[in-house]
Parts: C-alpha cells; structure tokens; sequence
C-alpha cells in the first residue's frame, strides 16, 4: 500500500460504514421510498463516471416512445448552474440554456424531443414533472444511490473495461477507489448491462460475475451512426473521414473508448486536446482550441455529443472551422429479449 492510499484507507472505511448504514435503513423501511403517480426506470451506476448512462437513457426513452408511452426524463442535472427543480423542455421546446440545464440532460431532451426537468430530490422532480407534463413514465438518470423514489426497473450499468482491466486498487470504495457500492449492492438490481462501448465482448471475472447471480445481464455496445456538423446538423458518413487529420477535443471521464474507435475509423488523432469530464467551455478553451487547430494544420475539429452541445453556442468562434460531433447509438447484443423484459415488466 503507497502512502496515498494509506493516508486514504480510513476515509474509504469510513465512506463504506456510512453507506452500509444507509442501506440497511432503507432495506428495513427506516427510511421510506416514495411511490409516484408514473412508471419510473432509473439507469445508474455504482461507479464513479463513464460507464455510458446517457446513451442507455436515450434507448430506453427511445423504446418507451414505441411503445405508444408518454414518457419524461428527469436528472439531477450534474454540475449545473442553478438550484432545485427546473423544468428544461416539454418536449417540443427547451426552456433554458446548457448550462443552467447540465449538459446530459440537454443532450437527451434534445435528442429524444420529450418533457425533462432536473432536480437534487427525485421524489419532488418527479412529481413536479408529472404534474408540469403529464408523463405517464420517468426515466431517471444517475438514480441507482436515489432510493427515496420507488422505480419499477431498477437498471445497472457497469462499463466493462473497469470490470475487466482496472487495477484492483480501482476496484475499491471511494475515495481509495473509482466504487460507490461495494459489488454486494447488485442485489438491488432488476437489469445488469455491461457497456462494452466499442470493445469485443470479454468475459466478466468470477470474483466480480457472482454478483451477478440470478439476474439478466446484457452486453451493450455502440455504433457510431455519423459525424454531425455543429453549426449546420448535416451528418456525414464515418468512413468520409478515413485518413483525415483532425484535432480532437474532449471533456468525459473516460475517452479511452470515443479515441479508440475514431482511430480503428483510420482518423489521425495524434493532435488532441483532453479535458475534464463535464468540462464547461469557456473563451479561454476556445482560444486554444483555435490555437491548436492551426498551429497542427488539422482539417478538422472532432468532439463528442455531449460536448457539442457546450460548444455550439461558440459557433461565431468557429466561424472559419469546421466542427463535428460523433452520433453514437447503444445496441444491446440481445436486443429483442432486452426489450421484451423490459416490456413485460412495465405491464405487470
């Protein structure tokens, strides 16, 4: 053990008591989970950051809509500017801005065009919005550790390289490690997804696979469908971008996945520039961007989705650049028996 996690050791054992604690008191009905008057799934993880919710919440709210279900979206809206509940769009109009907003559930409620709201206390978002618009279901973002609102589908996604790969160190409870819960908490699932993103499927450890027991695990991956112009919304095919020199630009926890698959698309990504995760843009960043755009002679600046709606507004700045999102899409490997469950335990 280095001295870092020596000196860190007592907080994680500290942090793992206080939530043991807390779920046992749920568990045993000493604190109380809130029903409300719509069928509520909530997606989340047990890590910190980049396990691939958003992309999972816009499928699931994706194949509600097909289901001929109203349906919202309701976040705590993670480091945005504002306070306690705000009603972002009605599905047909958004009513704020990014950042007041957070980028996630901008992204989602601009992709999927349905009601979304965000708010800290879920139990009072949610009846907030039902009553705002008539949702007859909730899908909850980053809910998994909300258990003061009563879900139908509890779903838990896992990325599958911090199951696979990560150090063990990794695999330890905050702050030692990247671990909300312990493994143990899986019980509380009704749907375990393993987010391959755009890796080969491997196969899950048994130390960590007998959590599992029981339960239905799908594997999910991605598709990148195109890039999209951020100032014009036309999209272009991936493979029109083979051998192109192009900057890259990005602020989500863990990029490892989004470089890989624009370097396997044969996209030079030797130039770069890597921010934090929710990196929220400024005219500082946008004058390096611009800086390090000509001074590498790139062709073009690539970002992800979630950063593009932050960069948009910077669309005069990048004026005289051109500027793509990759769209992503998740594909379950068993997507018809995915969403046959998911639909037979709605109608129950």
């Amino acid at each position: 053990m280095n001295f870092t996690r020596f000196l860190l050791f007592p907080l994680s054992l500290i942090y793992s008591l206080v939530i043991k604690v807390r779920n046992i008191l749920f568990n045993n009905g000493f604190l109380k989970t809130v029903k409300v008057s719509a069928k509520v799934i909530s997606i989340g993880n047990i890590t910190v950051g980049g396990s691939g919710k958003t992309p999972a919440v816009i499928y699931l709210i994706e194949l509600l809509k097909t289901m001929g279900i109203n349906t919202g979206v309701l976040s705590r809206g993670y480091r945005r500017k504002t306070h306690g509940y705000l009603y972002v769009s009605n599905g047909s109009k958004i009513f704020t801005d990014v950042a007041h907003a957070g980028d996630e559930i901008y992204l989602v409620t601009e992709e999927c065009n349905v009601p979304a709201a965000v708010c800290e206390k879920r139990v009072e978002g949610a009846q907030k919005l039902i009553k705002d618009s008539n949702v007859d279901a909730i899908v909850l973002d980053d809910a998994y550790q909300h258990r003061w609102i009563y879900r139908d589908i509890n779903i838990l996604i896992f990325d599958q390289r911090f199951l696979v790969i990560s150090k063990e160190s990794q695999q330890q409870m905050l702050p030692m490690g990247l671990m909300r819960e312990p493994f143990a908490e899986c019980k509380r699932a009704d749907i375990i997804l393993i987010n391959k993103k755009f890796s080969p499927h491997r196969e899950i450890p048994s130390k960590i696979n007998k959590h599992f027991d029981n339960k239905p695990v799908f594997y999910v991956g991605y598709k990148a469908n195109s890039f999209v112009d951020i100032k014009n919304h036309t999209h272009y095919k991936v493979d029109e971008f083979i051998g192109q020199k192009s900057l890259v630009v990005c602020g989500i926890a863990k990029p490892h996945s989004f470089l890989s698959v624009l370097e396997n698309s044969k996209i030079d990504i030797s130039n770069k520039l890597l921010f934090t995760d929710h990196k929220d843009y400024d005219s500082k960043e946008i004058s390096l961007i611009r800086k390090k755009f000509y001074d590498t002679n790139s062709y073009s600046v690539i970002t992800t989705q979630k950063d593009a709606v932050k960069l948009k507004k910077f669309a005069k700045e990048f004026d005289d650049i051109d500027i793509y999102y990759l769209k992503i899409e998740l594909i379950p490997e068993e997507k018809e028996k995915f969403e046959t469950l998911i639909k037979n335990i709605l109608n129950r």
